[in-house]
């Protein structure tokens, strides 16, 4: 599999070692199923940095809607399996924290 860029695009017309029609089909699967959760991945990480950066400028409601919007995208990530539900719980927690510390200011 090669990456192209420094975005890391994936190249779908990629050349295959493998010798065997099925795992041919599932390396084609696997080159999609990766660009696909980097997809999501990037999402998620991008709605984190939408409150971290209200948190920064010490825009609480800000803050606080772009929280409201970042948790279902978090939930869904857990449930997509991109994420461990763990870790997802550990991100709404921080976030909450750092806006509730603003309140507090």
């Amino acid at each position: 599999m090669r990456i192209l860029g420094q975005n890391a695009r994936l190249n779908l017309e990629t050349e295959f070692v493998a010798n065997i029609k099925s795992a041919e089909k599932r390396a084609k699967q696997s080159v999609k199923r990766r660009a696909h959760n980097m997809a999501a991945r990037s999402r998620l990480r991008t709605s984190i940095k939408k409150v971290l950066n209200a948190i920064g400028a010490g825009q609480k409601d800000e803050a606080a809607a772009a929280l409201k919007a970042a948790q279902p995208v978090i939930d869904t990530m857990v449930t997509k399996g991109i994420i461990h539900r763990n870790k997802a719980a550990r991100h709404k927690r921080e976030l909450n924290a750092k806006i509730k510390a603003i309140a507090a200011k």
